[in-house]
């Protein structure tokens, strides 16, 4: 099979509500989609998601960096060179902006596994789990907050993440002592706290509260992160600290509990599966998130988390509640406690082209 042509789109989906991102506020998703057609009628979709406050990129830089990088590939022969994590065609890539590295692999991806009578899930792994669990997302004021963990813990979730930082350190020591109460033994507590706090104020914090699995990014000084845990034992997640880090600088951060692994922001599925990896090799645990991706990137999501380590681990993936409608035909499954893999493959396949602005 060779690549016959590229198509590059548009979309701009509304928030559910206002989002607060670094500062500014943002009421709608805008993203770019590019489909790849080979010559025997197979076709791959990708998504490239710069997000505002966080990607260094903007959508028209990515546009361009896609445009360039796809036409360089129109009438090359497809190879398995092309899925493989360590492979030419990575480093072919280059110095390509994360979102862009993502959009471009998930579109080649899911191109080979239609060429290929895989699914992109089986390309990830050989035998990937066949259901994904998912952690909610909780926002709002603390008697909302308090009510939608009570919803969700009735509805089966098993984990569920909460931003903290927002609020003053004893606010947030009491909503984390309430909703430990409210959600009991059986539901495992994310915290998140963009890098809030001062070292003392984190200490404050991590003194007043219960049990929870981690928390990430707590140090508006990062640096210090190894002595947080070091004096207090807390189990901290890295995200933010990930962006652009080098595989192999990963061994400086193995006091971590956690690294959570959000394939727009560090720079594709190849990097998002090497550095899962190094994490596995260091003992740290990979946690696959999202970046209010469409339905087009979640289910890359889904497949990446289904394939990932040999335990199950929830995935971040309530953000796609957070986005009204879709570009697919059929809407994911999603909000759910749990999302069934070969359900979100097939249903990512069919995208709705009416939806889209092409460029």
């Amino acid at each position: 099979m060779k690549l016959a042509r590229y198509e590059l789109y548009r979309y701009s989906l509304p928030f559910s509500r206002p989002l607060v991102l670094e500062g500014t506020v943002q009421r709608r998703r805008e993203s770019l989609l590019l489909r790849l057609s080979g010559d025997d009628g197979s076709e791959g979709w990708g998504e490239a998601a710069p997000l505002p406050g966080f990607s260094r990129e903007s959508l028209d830089e990515a546009a361009e960096q896609l445009r360039r990088l796809a036409g360089s590939m129109v009438g090359r022969e497809a190879t398995d060179d092309w899925v493989d994590p360590h492979g030419e065609f990575v480093r072919e890539l280059g110095r390509a902006a994360p979102s862009v590295r993502f959009g471009l692999e998930l579109a080649v991806w899911n191109l080979w596994a239609a060429y290929s009578g895989r699914s992109l899930p089986q390309l990830v792994a050989p035998s990937p789990r066949t259901e994904v669990p998912v952690s909610g997302l909780l926002s709002g004021s603390p008697g909302e907050v308090l009510e939608e963990a009570r919803i969700m813990r009735e509805a089966g979730y098993r984990s569920v993440k909460l931003k903290v930082g927002a609020r003053t350190v004893p606010g947030d020591v009491g909503l984390v002592r309430a909703l430990g109460e409210e959600l009991g033994e059986g539901v495992s507590l994310r915290l998140d706290a963009n890098r809030a706090w001062r070292y003392e104020e984190a200490a404050e914090f991590v003194c007043g509260t219960p049990r929870f699995e981690y928390v990430e990014e707590p140090l508006a000084d990062p640096a210090r992160l190894p002595n947080l845990v070091r004096e207090l034992g807390v189990p901290v997640g890295l995200d933010e600290s990930l962006v652009a880090m080098d595989p192999e600088a990963l061994d400086q951060h193995r006091y971590a509990r956690a690294f959570v692994l959000k394939p727009t922001l560090l720079g594709g599925i190849s990097q998002t599966l090497r550095v899962a990896e190094r994490a596995r090799s260091l003992g740290v645990t990979p946690v696959v998130s999202s970046a209010y991706e469409s339905g087009i990137g979640t289910a890359a999501l889904v497949a990446l988390s289904a394939g990932i380590g040999d335990r199950t681990v929830a995935t971040g993936l309530d953000t796609y509640r957070m986005v009204e409608g879709d570009v697919l035909e059929t809407p994911l499954g999603l909000p759910a406690p749990s999302v069934d893999v070969r359900e979100a493959a097939e249903t990512s396949r069919k995208v709705d082209v009416s939806r889209l602005e092409i460029l």
